[in-house]
């Protein structure tokens, strides 16, 4: 120990049982994770954090081999009724469970795999591709209606684009954007750490809201199919299945959360990382592949989810001394992986040019971020665009990021013209 830099005062750490004590809601460490990290990674990549009660993994090399890992899962072994609940009893999370039993991200083969295979057929690269005009349009549109001196680039510019696309894909209407973002956001305060019964009330309300709402179109789409992708999902078929309504309702509902919820964080945090750099931030931009580069370092310098979880699904050694019984959660840790420097040359530096770009931002494996083409186009489009458009584009103030550790996300971004 005595080669490591010394940890930061906000978390204590026993190298001996590589135990980790730190409070998520600690402010020095949610509003910049990277400084814990970079200890971490000099200490030990695997550790068992007090706070949540389970082991975590931060090395690139073991986050991007334990996404694949067919030993662990997404899908509780023990059924929906888990830890995640205050207390035993799960009657007030009714509807929210009855989401999370039909939502692909929660499940595993040969369920995931069907539903998989029939929601996947929208998001492929060439289906996303014919995205593209309308993704620049709605971008001009939004810098159209900036004010002249500036704005909060959250709801401004961020949050609508992802949301107004996504809702454009699924057929329902823009105009509910507003109310799909609120009920989404209650929804995933459910996995945020230290949640309370208000909390899991209020999600539940959001769950039963947002399916009820959904089930309506899903009827209409019935008597009238269009070619939006509800109209698709009802439609198609996988060796003579279809998906139930339960199904349909619940990949819609994860469609629209996911569709929007990282892109906006992500887009933040790009905006953010970007003009740090300082000079012409359009200069990041210049053509199709420095593009591209730019928005992959975007993903791998300032990831907009740190924490993934994970069930094991045997009694497993993980590594010498850490063994896992069935049912043991783990955490891979995606934006610690991503600054590992054991993987990149200088990693705490934002360089789109780097030889050694990757990152684990999407995941990998079975539960690959399906939306991941859409995140990418909507990343390159509207960031060119932005910067494009406005490259005298300042921030007015620092930044601040949300007290939400688990998803990494910024609770306002003034910029100035």
């Amino acid at each position: 120990m005595t080669d490591l830099m010394p940890p930061p005062a906000y978390l204590a750490f026993d190298p001996a049982g590589r135990r980790l004590r730190l409070d998520p809601h600690e402010p020095a460490f949610f509003l910049n994770p990277y400084e814990a990290y970079a200890f971490l990674h000099g200490a030990a990549n695997v550790f068992f954090w007090e706070d949540y009660g389970f082991w975590c993994f931060g090395g690139f090399d073991d986050v991007n081999r334990l996404l694949r890992d067919r030993r662990f899962g997404r899908q509780n072994p023990a059924g929906i009724p888990d830890s995640r609940g205050v207390g035993q009893d799960r009657s007030h999370l009714a509807a929210f469970d009855g989401i999370e039993a039909n939502s692909m991200l929660e499940l595993e083969p040969p369920v995931h795999t069907r539903l998989r295979t029939l929601v996947n057929r929208a998001f492929v690269s060439r289906q996303v591709e014919r995205l593209r005009p309308r993704v620049e349009a709605l971008a001009n549109e939004l810098i159209d209606r900036f004010e002249p001196n500036g704005v909060d680039l959250l709801p401004a510019f961020a949050s609508p684009l992802p949301i107004t696309i996504i809702a454009e894909m699924l057929g329902v209407p823009v105009a509910m954007a507003p109310q799909l973002l609120d009920w989404s956001h209650q929804i995933v305060a459910m996995y945020m750490h230290g949640r309370t019964r208000e909390t899991e009330e209020t999600a539940n309300r959001a769950a039963r809201d947002f399916s009820d709402f959904l089930r309506g179109y899903v009827t209409e789409r019935r008597k009238q199919p269009g070619d939006d992708l509800l109209s698709l999902l009802i439609a198609a078929q996988e060796d003579g299945q279809r998906l139930s309504e339960d199904e349909l309702v619940s990949s819609a509902i994860l469609l629209l959360n996911a569709g929007h919820e990282a892109t906006v964080h992500q887009t933040g945090n790009a905006v953010r990382s970007i003009l740090a750099q300082g000079g012409d931030p359009s200069r990041f931009f210049t053509t199709p592949e420095a593009t591209a580069a730019t928005v992959e370092e975007c993903l791998r310098f300032d990831a907009p989810l740190h924490m993934f979880l994970r069930y094991a699904y045997e009694e497993i050694e993980v590594q010498p001394g850490i063994v896992l019984k069935r049912g043991d959660k783990i955490a891979l840790l995606l934006g610690m992986a991503n600054r590992d420097p054991s993987a990149f040359a200088a990693p705490q530096a934002f360089n789109p040019g780097r030889a050694d770009q990757k990152n684990v931002s999407f995941g990998a494996g079975i539960h690959f971020c399906i939306g991941a083409p859409l995140a990418r186009l909507e990343l390159q489009v509207s960031l060119k665009t932005l910067f494009e458009r406005r490259p005298k584009l300042r921030l007015a103030e620092e930044p601040r990021f949300r007290d939400s550790y688990h998803f990494h996300g910024l609770e306002r971004l003034a910029v100035a013209f």
